[in-house]
Formats: C-alpha cells, structure tokens, sequence
C-alpha cells in the first residue's frame, strides 16, 4: 500500500498505476507493484495497490471512491481493477470513477461478460473455466490474474526503458546476492570479466545502467550519468547519444 503522505505533486502528474481490488484479487496487485521497485527502480509511489480493507469495505461502492480521492486520482493514471467474478462493488465503483475523472480504466477479471469488463475502457478477461474445488477462485483465477499483472507490468518496463536487451538493467544492487547478479548482467552485457564490472559498479555508487554506459561508451562516471539524464534513464538511447558526440567530435 502506498503511503499518502509521500505523494507530491510531481509523481501525481507523471502518471501512475493503481491496482484496485478485494481479497485475493486485490493482494495480486499489490504484490506485482511491490516487485517493481526492487527490480526496475520504480518508485513505490508511480505504482502501487489499493485493497478493500474489510467484508465490508469489498460491497462498498463509496469507499472505493474515498480511497481513490485520498490518493488524488488524475486524468494521468491507470486504474486496473482486479476481480475474478467482474462483479464485486468495490473494484466495479473503482472503475466507473476513473472513466469520470478521465483516467485509463482497464478490469482483470475471469468472466468476459462481467459488469466490470463493460465498464472498463480495456477488458481482459482469461477464460479459465470451473475451479478445480468449487468456488475457489485463488486457485486457476488468481493464476491467471497473477500472469496478467506480470505481463502489463514487465510491458510497461520495457517501454519505459527499464531493460536493456533481455537485462532488467535498473535493479537496486540493495545486498550481496544482487550485487552478485548485478556484475554477471554487467559482464555479460559489456564482456568485462566480473572483478572489473564490480570495480565500475562500485564507482557508480551501486548504479548498473551507469556502469554499463561507462564500459560500453568509455567515458566517466560522470559523463555516463549526464548521457542517462538525457536519455531518460534509457541505456540504449544514453549509448546513441554517446555515439552521436563521438563522431561530431572526429567531424571536428
């Protein structure tokens, strides 16, 4: 869940992705947003999930709506209400205030005829058929939800510039392991052996797409950074742009 008190205007205004639902369904989506941080450095505060709190609050049209109000919801946002049966209040009322405000509405749910999929703007509705025990939507639904999330969320990685190659190049190194697996991403990407992707990562404060900037365009710590400012964080555009200022250069 995030928390409201961190919210500013700046990350309002960028857009966000806000996971909506009850129960099961509501816990999928908040556990994707917090995958995202630790593994794409994306701010808790760009994506991150809204959960019914209570039996009560699941059949309460009205509280959905508070809890978006909390938040700020803009016309920048996306709000993905989750939902097996594509019928529960809180996740449907989530979705028509959304379309009011002028966000992007999409509904998950497992029922392509639900009262959510013809209110969101995108429906996506895997058709799983009977649970195995009766009932039990957890199960081959909340499977099916869970690849969906996974799959929207890596997408929308990708086309931020999130990954270069097949890498997910903007993992916080934040303990050994993932040091570890920071260095082999390093030097395989660049052919560095891993002491020396260590030692340039340790220069760059713990910052990958930095080091592979440095090793690939030759340049600086500092110079690596400003080529990624201005490439949005983006180490393929940060390299062409490295590559551009090579041959003015040799034009000159």
């Amino acid at each position: 869940m995030v928390d409201i008190k961190s919210l500013t205007t700046e990350t309002i205004n960028e857009g966000r992705v806000i996971y909506c639902g009850a129960g099961t369904s509501g816990r999928m989506g908040t556990l994707d947003t917090v995958e995202l941080t630790p593994t794409y450095d994306v701010s808790p505060q760009r994506a991150f999930g809204i959960l019914a709190g209570g039996d009560e609050a699941m059949y309460s049209k009205e509280l959905a709506v508070e809890d978006l109000k909390k938040v700020s919801l803009t016309d920048m946002d996306c709000v993905i209400g989750i939902a097996a049966s594509g019928r529960t209040p809180y996740t449907l009322s989530a979705l028509e205030y959304a379309n009011k405000i002028g966000a992007l509405s999409v509904s998950i749910t497992c029922n392509k005829d639900s009262a959510m999929a013809e209110t969101a703007q995108i429906s996506i509705a895997p058709v799983v058929g009977p649970e195995v025990i009766s009932g039990s939507t957890r199960m081959k639904a909340g499977t099916a939800q869970k690849m969906t999330v996974n799959m929207i969320s890596t997408g929308v990685m990708v086309r931020l510039g999130k990954v270069y190659q097949n890498y997910m190049v903007h993992v916080q190194p934040t303990n050994e392991k993932l040091i570890a697996r920071s260095c082999g991403m390093i030097s395989q990407i660049t052919g560095v052996d891993t002491d020396r992707a260590r030692a340039v990562l340790n220069e760059t404060n713990m910052d990958v797409p930095q080091a592979i900037v440095m090793l690939l365009a030759g340049c600086n710590s500092a110079q690596a950074q400003t080529l990624l400012q201005q490439a949005n964080g983006r180490v393929r555009d940060a390299l062409k742009l490295a590559e551009a200022q090579i041959s003015q250069e040799a034009a000159i």
